[in-house]
């Protein structure tokens, strides 16, 4: 066996996983511990599963796997979350500020630690 041959049997058969109870479990768990929280159904690719991003009123965000848009849409009915899906509306801007601010702190933190 090859040095590459384990990475090319994984990239043929999409290198995807099964969605499991772990990752709704974190799901809800996130979004009962903030509020404002919304659900966005992001859309399979040829390497990544259906996967569902949370997003709280400040931007926070989170994803997870999910086993399609019939189960993030049940899973996010039944949380009483807004359910919209990515392709359509694209991501709201306060995601993309949370972003920006994150990135913000993480550099002035390794200058803080690089002067120490």
């Amino acid at each position: 066996m090859g040095l590459f041959d384990r990475l090319r049997r994984r990239r043929r058969s999409g290198g995807r996983r099964r969605t499991d109870s772990g990752d709704l479990e974190h799901l809800r768990a996130w979004a009962e511990q903030r509020r404002g929280v919304e659900a966005y159904l992001e859309p399979p690719t040829p390497m990544i599963d259906t996967t569902l991003v949370l997003i709280a009123h400040d931007g926070e965000w989170t994803r997870r796997r999910v086993a399609g848009p019939d189960a993030a849409h049940r899973f996010a009915s039944k949380l009483g979350i807004p359910f919209y899906e990515v392709t359509k509306l694209g991501y709201p801007q306060r995601m993309r500020d949370y972003q920006a601010r994150q990135r913000v702190r993480r550099k002035r933190e390794r200058r803080r630690m690089l002067e120490e």
